[in-house]
């Protein structure tokens, strides 16, 4: 997944309570309903490991 401002990588961030995508190049964070649309399957198959996602 690329960054939607940079096009930078985007990757998984799992915090204490909350999962979000960050941008490896400029660490621009995502909320994963913000990029739902465009989850490529690697990236679903990571985020299927957590219970829940909490969206705040």
């Amino acid at each position: 997944m690329k960054c939607k401002k940079c096009s930078g990588n985007l990757e998984v961030h799992r915090m204490c309570r909350k999962v979000r995508m960050r941008c490896t190049s400029c660490g621009k964070e995502y909320q994963i309903h913000e990029v739902a649309s465009e989850l490529d399957r690697k990236t679903e198959e990571i985020l299927e490991r957590y219970t829940a996602i909490i969206y705040d």
